[in-house]
């Protein structure tokens, strides 16, 4: 009897564990198990997915991530040091799209990564998150984005993209994050990103050829983070500001915005304010003495007056107040003479 209940013992076992291994080999879908596999391939097969074996289960793999009710990928990212990066020698594959369930792609640290952004992206149609970055992609910040409904974050900084920022990418719904700084765009920032939908938009375009003024319609954005520095944009930033706006970061910096900033009503939430190499005249405000400022820079414009005492205005650098036409007042060596 006890032998019995031994044998039976074992067979119990022997079924759960054969179930157990044919449940993990199901878990992963066919049709994207397929598809990763030729995107593989598509990219030439690179170390980084060398761990890829066919005979395993897709969803245990190295770069990717599946859903755990539906077991549909949902996840490819690939995300190298440089040194690794430069092992990766690919572009973007149509096999891409075989995906259809993928919300998030990431390609970061592939200088290696090279063409423009394939149109293949726009089928994946649930991706709500985008980081493809320091790559050598090219050509143009693509119209195609626009039609990602889904998009909530959206990174394309340090590539070499050109052209124009296209309009449509203010028609995505759930943007929150747009980064496509560090790149060679040129041309206006586009009007209809005042349309944006999000509340407290994290923008950033800075380190790029951008020209012309600020349009109207972005004035009115109520900003989280705002980076435009190192581009060629002109005219009155002012209204960039508020005392009504949440903004906590604004980014101006080496462009040529010229306005009165003693006219200037800032947002009580700002701790991060830098204006430095621009041609911003009149006087700093005394209501930056009741801000956290945590950093400072009006350095390089054509200020005038005293420093007003307080706050953390003094606190900041004195290479934060210099090269101004008439600035005078600690943290500076020069003394008010009125």
């Amino acid at each position: 009897m006890a032998a019995e209940k031994t044998l039976l013992l074992i067979l119990c076992v022997s079924v759960l564990l054969v179930s157990a291994a044919v449940g993990a080999k199901e878990r992963c879908n066919p049709q994207d198990k397929k598809a990763l596999l030729q995107l593989k391939k598509d990219l030439n097969n690179p170390y980084v997915l060398a761990s890829w074996n066919p005979d395993e289960d897709c969803c245990t793999w190295y770069c990717v991530e599946c859903d755990s009710k539906t077991n549909r990928i949902i996840t490819f990212s690939i995300y190298l040091s440089v040194p690794e990066g430069k092992n990766f020698t690919a572009q973007i594959p149509n096999s891409i799209a075989g995906l259809p369930y993928l919300q998030t792609l990431e390609l970061h640290h592939l200088p290696y990564l090279t063409g423009p952004l394939n149109p293949a992206i726009a089928k994946l149609t649930n991706l709500n998150f985008i980081r493809i970055t320091r790559t050598n992609i090219s050509g143009p910040v693509p119209a195609f984005l626009g039609q990602l409904k889904n998009l909530n974050f959206l990174d394309l900084s340090f590539n070499n993209l050109t052209g124009s920022i296209p309009p449509e990418l203010a028609q995505l719904p759930k943007l929150e994050t747009l980064h496509l700084d560090r790149n060679h765009l040129t041309g206006p920032i586009p009007p209809s990103f005042g349309s944006f939908k999000s509340n407290n938009p994290y923008v950033y375009l800075s380190h790029n050829n951008l020209s012309g003024p600020i349009p109207p319609s972005f004035l009115k954005l109520n900003f989280t983070t705002l980076d435009l520095s190192r581009n060629k944009l002109v005219g009155d930033a002012s209204g960039l500001f508020g005392a009504d706006k949440g903004t906590q970061t604004i980014d101006l910096s080496r462009n040529q915005f010229a306005f009165d900033l003693s006219k200037v009503k800032f947002p009580k939430t700002l701790i991060y304010l830098d204006l430095n190499h621009n041609k911003i005249y009149g006087e700093i405000p005394a209501q930056l003495t009741s801000l956290d400022l945590q950093f400072l820079n009006v350095s390089y414009n054509r200020l005038c007056g005293k420093i007003p005492v307080g706050g953390r205005l003094q606190d900041q650098d004195v290479y934060s107040y210099l090269h101004n036409k008439c600035l005078c007042g600690s943290p500076l060596p020069n003394n008010c003479t009125k």
